[in-house]
C-alpha cells in the first residue's frame, strides 16, 4: 500500500474535489468521525466545512492546516468497504490524527480503487499536531497494515524496505503521465539550473524533455511548456502533456523564476571551482569519452552531450548531484566548452595544459563520499516541514536521486487548477 500525504492552506479545495466525485457517482463517503451530516444522511460542502471550522478558527500559526491523505492498495488486492474503513482508522491512529475530525472517501473512477481522507493537522486547541519524520512513520504504518490486512507489499518495498526504486520514464507503460509527473514536480525543488537547456539536460536522465510553446489567449500572447516522454535514443515518443497537469513548478512562469534564482545561487556559491577542477582532472586522466564520463559518475556527476546530425558536439552540460547544480561547460570555463570536447572526441586533439587544484579535488572526493553515505536528500528526514513533506521515497538513478511518485491522483491537480480559473473569472466580473 502506498500513502500520499498532502498539507494545504485551503481545506475547501480538498473537500470540493472529493465531494465532486461523490456527486458524479465516481466515489462515496465510507466513514466519518466528528463530522456533521444533513438530515438525510448526505454530506454537503458547507456541513463538512463546519465540522472543521472550530479547529481552523483556533489555529495559532500553522500555514497549512489542511490534511489530505490518499491510501492506495495494490490493484490486485481485494479490499471491501469495511476493510477500507478499518485501514483508514488504523492509519490515522498511527499517524497521530486518530482524535481529529475526518471524512473517508472511496474513489472508483479509475482502475486503481483507493481512498482519500480529508482532515486537519490542527487540534481543537489550535496547536499543530507534530509531523516530524512523517514520511518514515507513514511507511512503517503502511507495512504494518499490509501485514495486518493481508495486502500486497509493493515490489519496490520488497527490494528495499526503506526506498522504492524510481526509474526513468518507460513510454511502453500505460501511466506515462504519472511517470513524467514524478519527475517534473520535484526536480525544481532540488536542483538549480539557469536555462531550458540545462533543465532539459537534467530531464534527459529520466527520458523526459520540455518544450516552449507560444500562442494567444484573449488577444494576448501566451507562453507555456509542454512535456514529452523520450525513448532510449532521445526521440519524442508520446503526445505532449501540458505543464498545468503537473503543478505550478512545472510551468513557464515558475521555470523563468527558477532560472533567475539559480543564477543568483551560482554567482554566490562556492561549488563552481570544485566542480571545474573535478572535470579537469577527469580530462587529464581519461582516455576517451566513455572513460571520462565513467570517472565523473564515480564523483556523482553526469555528463550530457548534445550532437548534431553529423555528430559534431555543439553542447555539453554537467550535472553535479552533490551540489544539485546543472552547469553548461562554457559557464565553467573556456577550456570546458563544447568545442574543446568536440576536438578531443571527434578530432582526436586532447586538450593540454590543464591546471588541476589537487587539494580541491581531494575535498570534492571526500564530500562526495560523505554525500553518498548520507544521501543527497537526507535532509528530507529532518524536522523542516517543507523538506520532509516535499518528497517521498528516494532512489538512485544514473548517479542522481529523485523522489518517487507515490500513487498521487493527478486528476486532482487538474481539478484544483480549474477551480482557481473559475475563481479568477468571478473576481474579474
Amino acid at each position: 500500500m502506498i500513502a500520499k500525504i498532502g498539507h494545504g492552506t485551503n481545506i475547501m479545495g480538498a473537500l470540493s474535489y472529493n465531494l465532486s466525485k461523490v456527486n458524479q457517482e465516481k466515489g462515496q463517503v465510507l466513514f466519518t468521525q466528528k463530522m456533521r451530516e444533513s438530515r438525510h444522511g448526505t454530506f454537503s460542502l458547507g456541513e463538512c466545512y463546519k465540522s472543521f471550522e472550530p479547529y481552523l478558527f483556533a489555529n495559532r500559526n500553522t500555514e497549512k492546516p489542511s490534511l489530505h491523505i490518499s491510501l492506495n492498495p495494490d490493484p490486485a488486492d481485494t479490499v471491501d468497504n469495511s476493510k477500507y474503513i478499518a485501514i483508514a482508522q488504523d492509519y490515522m491512529n498511527e499517524m497521530g490524527y486518530g482524535q481529529q475530525p475526518y471524512i473517508v472517501f472511496k474513489h472508483t473512477d479509475i482502475e486503481r480503487t483507493h481512498i482519500h481522507i480529508v482532515s486537519t493537522n490542527v487540534d481543537r486547541l489550535g496547536k499543530k499536531i507534530p509531523d516530524t519524520y512523517e514520511h518514515r512513520r507513514s511507511m512503517q504504518a503502511c507495512r504494518q497494515l499490509e501485514q495486518k490486512y493481508g495486502l500486497t507489499i509493493p515490489k519496490a518495498e520488497k527490494q528495499d524496505a526503506g526506498a522504492a526504486i524510481f526509474k526513468p520514464v518507460d513510454f511502453k507503460q500505460s501511466d506515462i503521465k504519472s511517470q513524467i509527473a514524478a519527475v517534473v514536480r520535484y526536480l525544481p525543488k532540488y536542483y538549480s539550473y539557469q536555462s531550458l537547456g540545462g533543465y532539459n539536460a537534467l530531464l534527459s536522465l529520466f527520458n523526459v524533455t520540455a518544450q516552449e510553446v507560444t500562442g494567444e489567449q484573449a488577444g494576448r500572447p501566451r507562453q507555456g511548456i509542454v512535456y514529452f516522454a523520450l525513448d532510449a535514443s532521445g526521440q519524442k515518443v508520446s503526445n505532449p502533456f501540458k505543464a498545468s497537469l503537473f503543478g505550478k513548478n512545472a510551468g513557464y512562469t515558475a521555470l523563468q523564476a527558477h532560472y533567475e534564482k539559480s543564477g543568483e545561487q551560482f554567482r554566490n556559491g562556492s561549488s563552481k571551482s570544485i566542480l571545474k577542477n573535478t572535470i579537469e582532472l577527469a580530462m587529464h586522466t581519461a582516455h576517451g569519452e566513455g572513460d571520462f564520463k565513467a570517472q565523473l559518475i564515480e564523483q556523482g556527476i553526469n555528463t550530457v552531450v548534445r550532437r548534431n546530425t553529423e555528430g559534431r558536439i555543439y553542447g555539453i552540460t554537467f550535472i553535479d548531484h552533490a551540489s544539485r547544480a546543472v552547469w553548461n561547460g562554457s559557464q565553467l570555463g573556456k577550456n570546458l566548452s563544447a568545442n574543446v570536447f568536440n576536438q578531443w572526441w571527434n578530432d582526436g586533439i586532447k586538450p593540454k595544459g590543464i591546471n588541476v587544484g589537487h587539494d580541491q579535488i581531494l575535498k570534492k572526493n571526500s564530500s562526495s563520499q560523505e554525500t553518498a553515505m548520507e544521501g543527497p536528500f537526507s535532509f528530507l528526514d529532518k524536522t523542516d516541514n517543507d523538506s520532509h513533506n516535499a518528497g517521498n521515497v528516494l532512489a538512485e538513478v544514473v548517479g542522481g536521486l529523485l523522489p518517487t511518485d507515490q500513487g498521487e491522483d493527478y486528476e486532482e491537480l487538474a481539478f484544483a487548477n480549474r477551480m482557481k480559473m473559475r475563481k479568477k473569472g468571478r473576481n474579474n466580473l
